[in-house]
């Protein structure tokens, strides 16, 4: 795919690209936001470096996706609920992220994508995984892909959330966190790619199987779409910015820097329920 106001280089054959020709904190043009459409689908994850955002210019670049997304268990800072704040340092007992996961994929309509952006980063360490959820599919053998076709996957927030809330000493007595069923193996309505969409952070197991047969297929599943082939490794730097498709990525955060400091803000752009 060619494209003409944006430089799009692949990083790996199969998932990720870094995009440069353009500045994220100004308004983009209507050609501009087409083509970062085009990369997203054609490469999944796309990386920038160089981009100091403000929280309107994140949240703006965000919005040029869809409506923004506010996060279930953690609303941003007063005034911006749609910001997710990322942080740790040598206080922090977790970290956002530190399993394979599709952000927030227990909601009735998982998010479309998010948009990750660090100002403060480690000297080294930190670095995130993707992995690509086409590739995951496409290498299943044909039985497999007969057997998960039409079956649905439960995907709830509660353990993960109140796990992190415990941590973290917050409240959250009363709250309710969401849960859905969402097909093992859904369509991405863009690309019409089958993809994987099962995640060991937040699918606790496959309806209408029995309990042993579920947890199985799903431990088989969860190593077999993080497998290595079909990863991309971002290593960040200060104003590094990642895009990517939730819909067709898993992604990891590695904390392997404390107690150093990596800060910055996500926001989450939302999505539609997979089919």
């Amino acid at each position: 795919m060619s494209y003409e106001t944006i430089n799009v280089a692949p990083v790996t054959p199969r998932i990720g690209a870094e995009v440069d020709g353009l500045t994220l904190a100004t308004p983009l043009s209507n050609r501009q936001v087409e083509e970062l459409h085009q990369a997203l689908a054609e490469h999944q994850v796309l990386f920038f470096r160089d981009q100091p955002l403000d929280v309107e210019s994140h949240k703006a670049l965000g919005r040029y996706f869809g409506e923004l997304h506010i996060h279930p268990n953690t609303p941003g800072p007063e005034g911006h609920p749609e910001i997710l704040p990322i942080h740790a340092d040598a206080n922090s007992k977790r970290i956002a992220g530190e399993y394979w996961h599709s952000d927030v994929s227990c909601d009735e309509e998982p998010p479309l994508g998010s948009i990750l952006y660090l100002h403060t980063v480690p000297p080294v360490g930190g670095d995130t995984l993707f992995a690509s959820q086409y590739a995951a599919y496409e290498a299943l053998s044909s039985r497999m892909k007969v057997y998960l076709e039409g079956l649905t996957a439960t995907h709830a927030g509660d353990h993960v959330y109140r796990a992190t809330n415990v941590l973290v000493g917050r409240d959250d007595r009363g709250k309710v966190f969401p849960k859905a069923s969402h097909p093992v193996i859904r369509t991405h309505p863009v690309t019409k790619r089958k993809a994987l969409f099962v995640n060991q952070g937040f699918t606790t197991h496959i309806d209408g199987l029995p309990k042993e047969e579920s947890r199985a297929v799903l431990n088989y599943l969860f190593e077999h779409c993080t497998r290595p082939e079909f990863q991309v490794r971002f290593r960040w730097r200060p104003h590094s910015v990642a895009f990517w498709d939730n819909r067709s990525v898993q992604h990891m955060a590695l904390w392997d820097y404390y107690p150093q400091v990596r800060s910055g803000r996500r926001v989450t752009i939302k999505g539609d329920r997979p089919f």
